[in-house]
């Protein structure tokens, strides 16, 4: 028996030792392109394109970051890009608690048909709403390269609703009862209750729309026609354009695209891991 014991421990050893290694190779292969992104923001340029290459820069060389900033206006591209998506995650958070507790918690007509109806939106590609959705926008609204056309359209989202719902669904309904013996009414049971038992969920909603936001491309590229009104991405994508073979600045501007987003995450992962884990999604 201790023989046999031994063996399977030893096993287990081995399986697991093999899942780490896995893993390790995983994450390196992961995260050797922002490596190299970063390593050459930081090159001068003779040592990008050396053979065979320089891992590492000799020394940092920072005038990479002020020729891209300067080669164009990222100033501009950062504040659109941070407003819109600012605004648009506190827009959909508003909307998705309020659509969210409706469908978790009250009983009307029709709820079930009409969140299958939702959810059923979610299987229609947005590639095939751009044109009768530009159209409804610079044709009907006029509002072709303003805010609204980049913030409007997306102050709600139909994956979050499902998300926030499922999360309200983990929360008791003796709550409501007891707040309601207590006098509470719907609304305010919503934002001293509810609300706070569901941060995490939240907070995963708001991540997960600030970082859509801020990464979007196709759209903002169709309706701003103006450096005044491009965010980050279409910004370096023209900039990459411009750019050509000067792969210092581009890597550099990258670096600057990539680097709040990055932070953003690091600092709310634990909300975000816990808002996954408890609405559901996990199974």
């Amino acid at each position: 028996m201790k023989k046999e014991g031994k063996v399977y421990i030893l096993q287990r050893r081995a399986y697991l030792l093999g899942i780490y290694v896995l893993l390790i190779l995983g994450t390196i292969v992961m995260i050797f392109p922002f490596f190299w992104m970063i390593s050459t923001a930081f090159k001068p340029a003779n040592e990008i394109q050396l053979m065979p290459p320089k891992w590492l820069p000799s020394r940092f060389y920072w005038q990479n970051f002020a020729d891209a900033w300067n080669a164009a206006p990222f100033g501009r591209y950062f504040f659109n890009s941070f407003f819109v998506a600012t605004v648009t995650t506190i827009g959909e958070v508003f909307f998705t608690i309020l659509a969210a507790y409706a469908f978790a918690k009250m009983d009307f007509l029709g709820k079930n048909v009409l969140f299958i109806a939702f959810l059923g939106t979610m299987m229609i590609p947005g590639e095939m709403l751009l044109v009768p959705n530009y159209l409804t926008i610079a044709r009907t609204l006029h509002w072709l390269d303003t805010y609204y056309a980049l913030i409007v359209p997306w102050l709600v989202s139909v994956f979050g609703i499902f998300l926030l719902r499922q999360f309200f669904l983990t929360i008791p309904d003796e709550l409501w009862d007891a707040a309601r013996i207590d006098g509470c009414g719907r609304f305010r049971y919503l934002w001293t209750v509810m609300v706070p038992l569901s941060r995490p969920g939240i907070a995963t909603v708001a991540l997960f729309k600030f970082i859509g936001s801020w990464n979007a491309f196709l759209w903002v590229l169709i309706m701003t026609n103006s450096d005044r009104m491009r965010t980050v991405p279409v910004g370096l994508a023209i900039f990459r354009a411009e750019a050509g073979t000067e792969y210092g600045p581009l890597m550099a501007a990258s670096t600057m695209a990539m680097l709040p987003i990055l932070l953003l995450f690091f600092f709310t992962q634990k909300q975000f891991i816990q808002g996954i884990t408890r609405s559901g999604l996990k199974s």
